[in-house]
Order: C-alpha cells, then sequence, then structure tokens
C-alpha cells in the first residue's frame, strides 16, 4: 500500500534521510516542510494521505498543534516523530500516536504501514514496537 506522504521536519539531514527511506518503500514524498505555515500550505494544496510531525519545527513548538488540525481538520493520517515523546504522553486529538527519534527504518517502515491500515479501516491488533500509540 503506496500513500501520499508529508514529511514536517526541521532538519534538513533528519528530513532528507527520512525522504530517502520513504520513497525506497514506495511512497511518495509530496513535500517537506520545516515551519507549521509551510506544512499547512502544503497540505492544503496537494492530496496527503499521512504526516509525519516532528514536534520542535523552525517556528517553536508548533508541531503538537499541527498534528491535531492535520489530522482533525483536514482529515490526515498523522504519527508524530520526535525526540521528545513526553511532549505529547498524553495523547493529541485527531492523531495516531509517536515514533521516538531517533529511529531506524524498520521501525519507520512498521509504523507507517500501521497507520495506513488503520487509515484504511483494517483490524490492527498491535502496534509494532517503537511506536507509542494514543488513547
Amino acid at each position: 500500500m503506496t500513500a501520499r506522504i508529508l514529511i514536517i521536519e526541521d532538519e534538513a539531514l533528519v528530513a532528507m534521510e527520512l525522504r530517502f527511506v520513504l520513497e525506497d518503500l514506495g511512497h511518495e514524498v509530496v513535500g517537506v516542510a520545516a515551519t507549521s505555515k509551510s506544512a499547512r500550505d502544503m497540505a492544503r494544496e496537494t492530496d496527503v494521505d499521512l504526516a509525519l510531525v516532528d514536534i520542535h519545527l523552525s517556528d517553536g513548538p508548533t508541531g503538537i498543534g499541527l498534528g491535531r488540525e492535520l489530522g482533525q481538520d483536514m482529515g490526515v493520517t498523522v504519527l508524530f516523530m520526535t525526540a521528545n515523546p513526553g511532549m505529547v504522553r498524553e495523547g493529541v486529538a485527531g492523531t495516531i500516536g509517536v515514533l521516538s527519534k531517533p529511529t531506524d527504518e524498520r521501525a519507520v517502515q512498521t509504523a507507517i504501514d500501521y497507520a495506513l491500515r488503520r487509515r484504511q479501516g483494517e483490524p490492527v491488533q498491535y502496534a509494532p514496537p517503537g511506536l507509542q500509540l494514543f488513547g
């Protein structure tokens, strides 16, 4: 199952590495955004299935509100990817969960597969290792 994915990450090397991983897995990366405004604009202008959202962006710790907005208002499936998973420990409405950074290609792949199966309404019993689910 391939998806159109938006990477929301302010560290260029992390974003580039993530893009390579996603494209190797057969997904289409529709854009990379370093701020909440550019991410919001991209999400409005393109058809996005899944957003990988860091919490701390170039414009501050805006990822939490952005993730909520993408998930609740725009119908995007949202996974947080952050070195600060404690910031979303209580969960964020409209989002699935958080993957702690640093992570590896396998953890990214299994988390994305899980999120896309949930998006399609397929039954999923267990979260993959490394993915902390909300709610």
